[in-house]
C-alpha cells in the first residue's frame, strides 16, 4: 500500500535556509524527502546535504536518491555533531528540523501510531530498536504511566487513564491500538469537540517512547554550535511541548548578556548574542491547509548564527 506524504511548509522552510549553491546543509528529519529534494535542487555541484532519520522506511526512501551530494544517516538527530565529525564536517550553512511523526507513519496502521486502525501497539519511530508501546505499557508502574500521560500529553485525566490501563492489563495484556483506545475512552470523561478521547494519551506515549523532547533539547545546542556565522536554523514544530522548547532555546540564544539596568555600560560594549531571530513564526497558508489539514498545527521558527562566540 502506498502512503501519500505531503511535506509541511515545504517552500517556506527551505526558503528560510537561504540555500547557497556550494553550502553544506543538514536535514535532521528526512521523512519522505520533501525538504531534502528541494534543498538538493538548489545546491550546485560543490554543495552537500546530510540527512538523518530513525525510521527504516525513511532510510529505504532516502536510498533511492542517487546523488553524490547527498548522504543519509540511520540515526536520530541527537547524534548530529558526532555524525558530522565522522564525515569530516565541522560547520554547516543550515540545519532544518521537521519534528514529530510523518503522515506515512500515521497512515500505516501496522506502525501503531494511530487509534484509527486496530493494529499492534508499536509506536517506535525506529522499529529496529527499543521496547514497543505495548511492552512498556504492560510493564510500567501506574505512577510512571500517570506522569508520562500528564507530562507529555497534557492530559488532565492522566491519573484515571493510568488506573484504567493497569486494571485492564490485570485481566489481559494491552497489545493493540484498538484495545488502548477503548481503555482510555472509559477514563476520559470529557474531550474537546472533534478530538478523540485517546488523542492525548497516544501522543504522550509516542513522545515518551521515542524520547522526542529530550532529543530535541539535546540537539538544538549542537545545531547552533555547528552553524557558520550567517548560517540558518529552521525548526517546524507541531505541538506546544515541542514549540516551547524551540522558542525558549532560540530566545535564550538571541539574548545578549543581561546587566543591571543602571550599570554605566554602553550598548556597544555589551556582548552580541550568538543567535538572531528572523521574522515572526510562520504558519501554513489557506491553500496548504485545504490540501493538508495536518499542517494546521505546524509552526516554523527561524534564526541566524551571528559572529558572537558561544
Amino acid at each position: 500500500m502506498t502512503f501519500v506524504h505531503r511535506t509541511v511548509l515545504l517552500q517556506e522552510a527551505v526558503d528560510a535556509l537561504a540555500v547557497k549553491s556550494d553550502g553544506v546543509y543538514v536535514d535532521c528529519t528526512f521523512g519522505r524527502g520533501g525538504h531534502s529534494r528541494l534543498i538538493l535542487s538548489q545546491l550546485g555541484p560543490q554543495g552537500r546535504l546530510i540527512a538523518f532519520d530513525k525510521d527504516p522506511q525513511a532510510i529505504a526512501e532516502a536510498e533511492r536518491i542517487s546523488d553524490p551530494r547527498f548522504e543519509i544517516v540511520h540515526s536520530g538527530f541527537v547524534t548530529l555533531r558526532e555524525a558530522l565529525a565522522a564525515r569530516g564536517v565541522v560547520q554547516v550553512d543550515g540545519v532544518l528540523m521537521d519534528l514529530g511523526v510523518s503522515s506515512p507513519q500515521l497512515d500505516d496502521g501496522s506502525r501503531g501510531f494511530s487509534f484509527r486502525f486496530d493494529a499492534p501497539l508499536d509506536m517506535r519511530m525506529d522499529t529496529t530498536r527499543g521496547p514497543t508501546a505495548a511492552e512498556w505499557l504492560n510493564a510500567a508502574e501506574e505512577k510512571e504511566i500517570t506522569e508520562v500521560v500528564k507530562d507529555y500529553g497534557e492530559e488532565r485525566f492522566a491519573k484515571q487513564v493510568a488506573a484504567a490501563i493497569v486494571a485492564h492489563r490485570q485481566r489481559e495484556p494491552i497489545v493493540s491500538t484498538g484495545q488502548l483506545a477503548k481503555v482510555v475512552a472509559t477514563a476520559v470523561r470529557t474531550r474537546e469537540p472533534g478530538q478523540d478521547p485517546a488523542t492525548r494519551t497516544f501522543q504522550a506515549i509516542r513522545i515518551y517512547l521515542n524520547r522526542e523532547l529530550e532529543e530535541l533539547s539535546l540537539t538544538l545546542p549542537q545545531a547552533l554550535a555547528c552553524l557558520v556565522p550567517g548560517g540558518r536554523l529552521a525548526v517546524i514544530a507541531f505541538h506546544s511541548l515541542e514549540d516551547r522548547i524551540v522558542k525558549r532555546f532560540m530566545q535564550d540564544a538571541a539574548t545578549r548578556d543581561r546587566l543591571p539596568s543602571r550599570l554605566p555600560v554602553r550598548d556597544a560594549d555589551i556582548g552580541q548574542a550568538p543567535l538572531k531571530l528572523l521574522g515572526k513564526p510562520v504558519r501554513a497558508g489557506a491553500d496548504e491547509l485545504k490540501a493538508n489539514p495536518r499542517a494546521r498545527s505546524a509552526i516554523l521558527r527561524v534564526a541566524e548564527r551571528t559572529e558572537a562566540p558561544l
